[in-house]
């Protein structure tokens, strides 16, 4: 029976060339595009899957609650001594506690090679943690606190086929470490697969006096902790014990600015480091879960708007099938016997579609992994994979064919026998339904695609506070580097290769350093807000070119610059006062006077309101804290040849590391990938939902011609017009898509308007974006259909007379 079934349905594709091709095609494209969304999807919600202890691992938070306006507030950097409380008197809940430091690019030099890679200090415990798969080495190798441990790319990269276990590595010209382990590579899809090595951070520590005097420093909270909960303690359950930590388990000053600001302590499950980054009242709430959700749907309804083209060409077509259905009828075939007749039309149409589009998505793939900055492969040999490829052959086949199969099987076989059948007036209601759906969709694809373009060059077009256009940033990785500073400034400034040039304690694009504990007159004593602070030399200013709103800017001819700060407009905002110049500033137990107000400086989220700041100098000329060299280079010179002395300058003053450079503007530019990759991927997305629709139009629009044949050819003898014609054959679709229109515009804007509310710096929705939009799909639709509108105007009316 079955074989008989997809024997008929063979034949019907064969002789119906064009609504095969249509059907085929369309079903394709949409299967193609909720695969490919599904890939994406599914790399994302297994984002950190990879690590076996998935559900017992976590970061350490800890939430303050102003005393002022109640707002909450949460931060992962904590003290050190925060660790060692987990350990002894928490133990009971951990298998691992690991602190650790932030993550940065290191100069490694092996023998007489420099390498550039980015490297974390952690804890030792971070092989058992992570669970890391030794390629060599064991789960010991992070134990020696002079021991690093290399994933396998970046041993390969700098030691070939030589085997790297017992090398020594110089790490920033001032200090050595062994080589004791190889780990394979994480996970793309995983928090730390960047990382390409791994130290010990109690080495790390030994060999930064700094760091080491932090063990028992409170007012420090520049680590961070990962903790891995014991197998029979859920995460939940050590929050409950672990809440009020910083009430009862730390030094009295401490404890009591705890109490008044209601300081709660909670483990960040590793589920919400990806998915839910964005924070609210404290918590997490939301952030790249709302994307997921959002491609989720869009393919689902892209493959909705393939199985509509399916079921509306199939029941526009219903006539011409009613003569078959009628004899089959006749003859004795029950109801069930045609509806799995068409159901087998159906499945035959959707199995060659998922071919062609599993074909397409091998062909496509290597451009959307670079489109949506992924790694994604075809998982050909997991079991799950097909299993979901056999569901969703059947859920697609019954979505697109279950209505046309029941509807073509209903109709009576007497009339359509006798001739009398006629579909009815209200036999094309179902199909109009599903054309403004599928219309409506791809509007609010459209409009979706350019409200997220016109959010990111309204962005991109803030004011930043200085001048991005020929400056570079060039991080001092190592001791030799930092000595050597000063005469690189100074030839690079003698050379005319640089304009200006500056040293600060963090990128022009980052800032690395949150206060509190600051105090001036007439300040509110409940509270203790958070001010960023960056340390920089006198010539900062200049060299970025940022705007001086009030007072002046540091000067080598004032000596007591030392003791001054530069605040920026949101600080003077918040401090308050009429006019700060000349007020102090009491940092640390240090006053320092206001010398200057500048305009803010987008350092954080483009999309963000800047928060308060402070600038102030570092005298100290062999300083680490001024780690970052910012040069403006010439405008006259070309980039090319500025860079090339800036490496010759460089290579000839530093042999124990490479330069590192990036340009301020492309750090800028980076803040805006996701947006800009999310809008690619929209773009995308509508343009073949667009492409999908057409089909089903002209696939719809042929019919209605084919339908119309005798009265067109009537109507042109009568004396219409080619435009008459046009019109007779379009107005149906442009009342559809009018209405459509009506209906996906609401809809749009209140989804868009909740989304721009998640930016605190957001465009507005404008009309003419829905005039466009509208306009688009109107001119589309009317292009699409008018190609068989004008070829029926043009024809023959004697031979469609004739044919009749």
């Amino acid at each position: 029976m079955f074989r008989n079934h997809f024997k008929v349905a063979l034949r019907n594709l064969l002789r119906h060339k064009m609504y095969s091709l249509i059907n085929i095609g369309g079903l394709a494209v949409g299967m193609s595009v909720a695969i490919m969304i599904g890939l994406w999807v599914y790399d994302e919600v297994s984002y950190n899957h990879s690590y076996k202890n998935y559900d017992h691992i976590a970061m350490f938070y800890r939430t303050n609650v102003d005393p002022v306006d109640h707002t909450k507030a949460s931060w992962f950097g904590t003290a050190q001594p925060v660790a060692k409380i987990l350990t002894e008197k928490y133990g009971h809940l951990f298998k691992n506690v690991a602190i650790m430091w932030w993550e940065t690019d290191y100069a490694l030099r092996v023998g007489d090679r420099n390498y550039s890679k980015t490297g974390q200090y952690i804890d030792k415990s971070a092989i058992d943690l992570f669970s890391m798969n030794m390629a060599r080495g064991n789960v010991n190798s992070l134990d020696d606190p002079n021991a690093i441990i290399m994933s396998k790319s970046a041993a390969e990269s700098i030691f070939g086929n030589e085997d790297p276990i017992g090398q020594t590595v110089r790490i920033n010209a001032s200090r050595d470490a062994i080589i004791t382990g190889v780990y394979d590579n994480m996970a793309a899809n995983s928090y730390f697969s960047h990382i390409q090595f791994f130290g010990n951070f109690e080495g790390l520590k030994n060999n930064t006096p700094v760091m080491k005097a932090n063990e028992t420093n409170w007012g420090n909270n520049a680590s961070r902790i990962i903790v891995q909960t014991a197998d029979n303690v859920s995460i939940e359950q050590a929050n409950a014990v672990l809440a009020d930590l910083y009430l009862k388990d730390t030094p009295e000053g401490v404890a009591k600015y705890s109490r008044e600001h209601q300081t709660q302590v909670w483990l960040n499950p590793i589920k919400n480091w990806y998915l839910y980054s964005e924070f609210k009242d404290g918590y997490p709430n939301g952030g790249r879960i709302t994307f997921v959700w959002l491609f989720g749907i869009v393919g689902a309804f892209v493959l909705l708007l393939a199985c509509i083209n399916f079921m509306n060409l199939s029941t526009a077509r219903s006539e011409k099938r009613a003569r078959e259905v009628g004899v089959r009828k006749a003859i004795g075939s029950m109801r069930s016997q045609l509806v799995n007749q068409f159901l087998s039309e159906s499945f035959m149409i959707v199995f060659i579609s998922f071919m062609v589009s599993m074909l397409i998505v091998l062909l496509m793939l290597p451009a959307f992994n670079q489109l949506a900055d992924k790694k994604i492969s075809m998982p050909f040999a997991n079991i799950y994979f097909w299993m979901a490829s056999l569901g969703f052959l059947i859920i697609t086949a019954f979505l697109a064919g279950l209505y046309p199969a029941f509807y073509l099987s209903s109709f009576q076989p007497v009339k359509v026998l006798k001739g009398t059948f006629r579909v009815g007036k209200f036999a094309s209601m179902p199909r109009k339904f599903l054309v403004v759906i599928q219309v409506g969709v791809s509007a609010m694809l459209i409009i979706g695609t350019i409200i997220v373009y016109q959010q990111i060059q309204f962005t991109q077009a803030r004011p930043v506070g200085y001048d991005r256009q020929n400056l570079i940033r060039i991080a001092i990785h190592d001791a030799e580097f930092n000595k050597s500073k000063l005469v690189m400034k100074d030839q690079l400034l003698s050379s005319g290769i640089a304009t200006d040039l500056a040293f600060a304690s963090s990128p022009v694009t980052a800032i690395w350093d949150n206060w509190s504990g600051f105090n001036w007159r007439g300040k509110n004593p409940d509270t203790d807000p958070n001010f960023t602070v960056t340390w920089i030399d006198e010539e900062y200013g200049k060299t970025i070119q940022w705007k001086i709103l009030k007072g002046r800017d540091f000067s080598r001819e004032h000596s007591t610059d030392v003791d001054a700060v530069v605040i920026n407009r949101a600080a003077a905002d918040y401090i308050g006062f009429e006019n700060p110049i000349g007020e102090t500033i009491n940092a640390a137990g240090k006053d320092r006077e206001i010398i200057g107000v500048v305009e803010d400086v987008i350092a954080h989220s483009p999309y963000e309101a800047v928060g308060p700041g402070f600038y102030w100098l570092d005298k100290g000329t062999e300083n680490n804290s001024l780690g970052q060299m910012i040069i403006r280079l010439d405008p006259s010179k070309s980039t090319a040849e500025s860079m090339a002395g800036v490496e010759q300058i460089h290579g000839k003053l530093v042999t124990s590391s490479t330069l590192d450079y990036n340009f301020v503007d492309d750090e800028y530019g980076v803040k805006f990938q996701a947006e800009q990759r999310i809008g690619n991927l929209a773009s995308v997305f509508a343009v073949l939902a667009i492409f999908i629709s057409c089909l089903g139009l002209f696939g719809l629009s042929s019919f209605m011609a084919e339908q119309k044949t005798k009265e067109i050819g009537v109507r042109k003898v009568i004396g219409a017009s080619l435009v008459n014609i046009w019109v007779l054959l379009s107005k149906e679709f442009v009342v559809l898509v009018s209405i459509s229109l009506l209906g996906a515009m609401p809809i749009a804007w209140y989804y868009l308007q909740q989304w721009l509310l998640t930016y605190h710096y957001h465009t507005q929705i404008n009309w003419w974006v829905f005039v466009i939009a509208g306009s688009s799909v109107l001119l589309i639709t009317l292009v699409t259909v008018s190609f068989h509108g004008v070829r029926a105007a043009v024809a023959n009316p004697v031979k469609s007379l004739r044919s009749e």
